[in-house]
């Protein structure tokens, strides 16, 4: 992955995942490929030879060649509300079909599809486009949203769009003392940094459900030298933390051996720094067994740290974990 979109995954979400919820709920137009390919979590790909009863198969969201005037555009909506600091729009593969230009708009609407009167909010000039090309454009938008509206102009394709900014949960409906998944992806929880991702990255341990295959979950490179692999992540709100869940799920010849956490109440500066930061945090969990395509919790093991905000997951030596659940209580509630 390029060093930009690398940097940009470790401070941010793609908040337009399908994981989330997030959804292409309109197109204008996708005659030659089907919208929802625009937020498919997959890099796009090309396939020589493949056409089909439309023409010459891509992998993102095409429109046909428009022959009257206006300008095609689609609706995304969040699966989650969120901020939104900024937008990659990815052309790969779209060479002679590409939009020479686009535009995105922002609102929070309760529509599915929201049309012309829902007070879309225009956040980018109208941006010049190339084909097979990656660009990022950050914005400054401070309120959170629930759809983005993607311009394009006249038409054409684009691989894909992805919504980077920060999950907003609304905290506000739950119960005295409920107890949630602080780390989930859905509750405001990420993966900011892993010494190692080589099969799987550490956003992944905050996905929900259980992960679908071995790729979806955080996987290290067989170890050949001392030490062990770790990963760090941040809960969607600082908390007191009552279970540990450590999925394994798929994971049976290359599970870790063992697994510890470390936790925080605050760290600051860049993912880097709080990488240095972790190593001597306190001990939420003390080393424990762990076994191949198994759920593991633990209650009882766990340290009194009082409310944390960051964990630093530690696996002996290697392997993969499929998710990660910090269940516990808002400290503030």
């Amino acid at each position: 992955m390029a060093p930009l979109f690398d940097d940009l995954r470790r401070q941010h979400v793609d908040l337009a995942q399908p994981r989330l919820g997030s959804k292409v709920v309109y197109a204008t137009d996708d005659f030659f490929a089907d919208k929802a390919r625009l937020i498919a979590p997959a890099e796009p790909v090309f396939i020589p030879g493949k056409y089909d009863a439309n023409g010459k198969w891509m992998d993102g969201w095409e429109s046909r060649r428009k022959r009257v005037p206006g300008h095609d555009w689609c609706v995304v909506r969040l699966g989650v509300p969120g901020v939104v600091a900024g937008f990659e729009i990815d052309t790969r593969h779209f060479t002679g079909n590409y939009p020479p230009g686009a535009a995105l708009e922002v609102c929070r609407s309760g529509e599915t599809a929201p049309g012309d009167d829902a007070g879309w909010i225009k956040v980018t000039p109208r941006l010049d486009l190339k084909g097979d090309d990656r660009v990022y454009v950050p914005i400054e938008h401070p309120e959170p949203v629930t759809h983005v509206r993607l311009h394009i102009f006249p038409d054409g394709g684009v691989a894909r769009l992805r919504v980077w900014g920060r999950v907003v949960p609304d905290f506000s409906k739950l119960g005295v003392d409920e107890v949630i998944d602080l780390l989930a992806l859905a509750n405001g929880g990420r993966g900011i940094i892993a010494n190692d991702e080589h099969y799987g990255r550490v956003e992944n341990l905050t996905a929900p459900g259980r992960g679908v295959h071995m790729g979806d979950g955080w996987e290290t490179r067989r170890r050949r030298e001392p030490g062990h692999d770790w990963a760090i992540l941040e809960l969607g709100a600082a908390g007191l933390i009552e279970a540990v869940t450590v999925d394994t799920a798929h994971f049976k010849g290359n599970y870790p051996n063992r697994c510890s956490i470390q936790a925080t109440a605050a760290a600051q500066g860049s993912p880097q720094e709080v990488a240095e930061q972790a190593q001597n945090w306190p001990v939420l969990l003390p080393e424990v067994k762990l076994s191949g395509d198994h759920v593991h919790v633990f209650r009882d093991e766990l340290a009194s740290l009082g409310p944390v905000k960051f964990v630093r997951l530690n696996i002996y030596p290697d392997g993969g974990v499929s998710r990660l659940r910090l269940m516990g209580r808002l400290a503030d509630a």
